[in-house]
C-alpha cells in the first residue's frame, strides 16, 4: 500500500472514527433494568448473570434407544423386565441377569450402569441377547452433564438468542433481569421525502431512510420511534427535534446536518438545548456526522445519503445503542485480502462495503460494486466494512486491510 500519513490540510476539526467512538460512548448512561418474561425475551440484553436453580438434567438419562444393563460382556441373555419412557421412568430396577427398554431422554432405571443400543441386540420372547461388551457409563447422560446446580450458565451482557433463552428455562427461570430497549427517534428531513407509496412528482423520492434506520434501530435490540418526513425549514426542523427528546432516549435525523442553505439540523439541535460533542469525521462515506448530547439523552444528525446514513448507524448509533443496554458495543476487527485496488482518500478514511470470500489462506474482500454514498444496492450482498487507512496512491490487490462484520 503506497500511502502517507494522514494530514488533513484547513481541516482540522475533522476527527478519526475511533476518537468519534470514544466520545459517543464516553457519553453512555446504562438504561434501567426491568424483569422480562421468557417468551418475550429474545434479542435483550441480560443484566444479571443467570444461575441454573438445580441439574440438568435432573438424572442420570439414556443417550439412545435400547436396554439398560449392567455393564459386563456381549453374548449374554438377559430378560426383559420394565420401561423406562420418557417422562415415565420404569417401576422397578434391575440385576446382572435383567433388562429395560430404555428410550433416549428417559431415567436410567436402578441398578442400571450400562445402555446398550437397540441396533446391537436382538430380541424375542421377552429376552434380549447383547451383542457387544460394555463398559460403565457407557451411553448414559449424568444428572448435571449439561448444567450444574449453582452454576452460572448465561452472563451478565449477553445478548439473548433462542439458545441461551432454552438454558434460562432449563435453568429454571421464567423471567430474566434486562436492560430497557432504547427509545429511539428516527427523524428524515427533507422537501423532496414522500411517505411511503405515496405518488412522486418531479423532483420527489421515497422515503427510504426513514425505513432503513428504523430497522437497524430494532436489530440492535431498541425500539423505532417514525414519523412524517421534515420540511426543510427551521421551524419545523426544531419542532420536530424538540418533539422526539421528549419522546425517546436517542435522537436520529437524517439529512439538513452539512452546511447549505436548507440544512437546518443543527440549529435545531441547538434549539432543543442539546450539547455539540462533535462534528464532522474524516470518513468517506459519512463526513457531517454530527453527535451530541441533552442530559443522559443522545442525539445524531446523519448524512442524508442513504449509504453515509448506513455506514454512520453501523459505526456510531449502534455501538450507542448497545452499550445502552449493557451489550458489547463495537464489534472485533479481523483482517481481509483487497481482491481490487483501491485508490485511496488524501484526508479521510474509506469504510468500503464488501462481501468476504474465505480462502485457504483467509479471507479476501471484494466490493459489493459502485461505492457512491447513494447507492444503497451496495449495501445487499455486504458481510462487512472494509476500511481504507487515508494516504496518497493506492491500496493494491492483496493487501491486508481491517473489516468489520456487518
Amino acid at each position: 500500500m503506497r500511502r502517507c500519513a494522514v494530514r488533513i490540510s484547513g481541516m482540522t476539526d475533522l476527527i478519526s472514527i475511533a476518537e468519534a467512538r470514544l466520545r459517543v460512548l464516553g457519553e453512555i448512561q446504562p438504561l434501567p433494568t426491568e424483569a422480562v418474561d421468557i417468551t418475550s425475551a429474545l434479542g435483550r440484553v441480560l443484566a444479571e448473570d443467570v444461575v441454573a436453580v438445580g441439574d440438568v438434567p435432573p438424572f442420570a438419562s439414556s443417550a439412545m434407544d435400547g436396554f439398560a444393563v449392567v455393564a459386563g460382556p456381549a453374548g449374554r441373555r438377559l430378560e426383559i423386565i420394565d420401561e423406562s419412557r420418557a417422562g415415565s421412568p420404569a417401576r422397578r430396577g434391575l440385576d446382572d441377569r435383567q433388562a429395560i427398554r430404555v428410550s433416549t431422554g428417559a431415567v436410567v432405571p436402578q441398578g442400571a450402569t450400562a445402555v446398550i443400543r437397540v441396533e446391537d441386540t436382538k430380541e424375542a420372547a421377552g429376552v434380549v441377547t447383547i451383542a457387544t461388551a460394555s463398559a460403565p457409563g457407557q451411553n448414559i447422560r449424568s444428572a448435571g452433564d449439561d448444567l450444574v446446580a449453582g452454576g452460572q450458565v448465561l452472563d451478565l451482557g449477553l445478548t439473548l438468542g433462542p439458545s441461551a433463552l432454552g438454558i434460562a428455562v432449563s435453568a429454571g427461570r421464567t423471567t430474566v433481569t434486562c436492560a430497557q430497549r432504547p427509545r429511539v427517534a428516527v427523524l428524515a428531513t427533507g422537501d423532496e421525502l414522500m411517505p411511503v407509496g405515496a405518488r412522486l412528482a418531479a423532483g420527489q423520492i421515497h422515503n427510504s431512510n426513514a425505513v432503513v434506520l428504523a430497522g437497524l434501530v430494532e436489530q440492535s435490540g431498541a425500539k423505532a420511534i417514525t414519523s412524517d418526513p421534515v420540511a426543510d425549514d427551521q421551524t419545523a426542523t426544531s419542532a420536530a427535534i424538540k418533539a422526539a427528546l421528549s419522546a425517546a432516549d436517542v435522537v436520529v435525523v437524517t439529512g439538513g446536518v452539512s452546511v447549505g442553505p436548507h440544512d437546518h439540523v443543527k440549529a435545531g439541535f441547538a434549539a432543543a438545548g442539546i450539547q455539540e460533542r462533535f462534528w464532522r469525521v474524516a470518513l468517506r462515506p459519512g463526513k457531517p456526522i454530527w453527535f451530541g448530547t441533552h442530559g443522559s439523552k443522545l442525539a445524531f444528525g446523519l448524512p442524508g445519503n442513504p449509504v453515509s446514513a448506513v455506514v454512520c448507524f453501523h459505526l456510531f448509533v449502534r455501538p450507542a445503542l448497545l452499550a445502552l443496554q449493557g451489550a458489547s458495543p463495537i464489534s472485533p476487527r479481523l483482517s481481509a485480502r483487497l481482491a481490487s485496488p483501491v485508490k485511496l482518500n488524501p484526508t479521510r478514511e474509506q469504510a468500503l462495503r464488501v462481501c468476504l470470500r474465505w480462502e485457504s489462506d483467509g479471507a479476501v474482500a471484494e466490493l459489493t460494486g459502485p461505492q457512491g454514498s447513494h447507492q444503497l444496492s451496495s449495501m445487499l450482498s455486504a458481510d462487512a466494512l472494509a476500511f481504507i487507512p487515508s494516504g496518497e496512491g493506492e491500496a493494491d490487490v492483496g493487501q491486508l486491510v481491517d473489516i468489520e462484520l456487518l
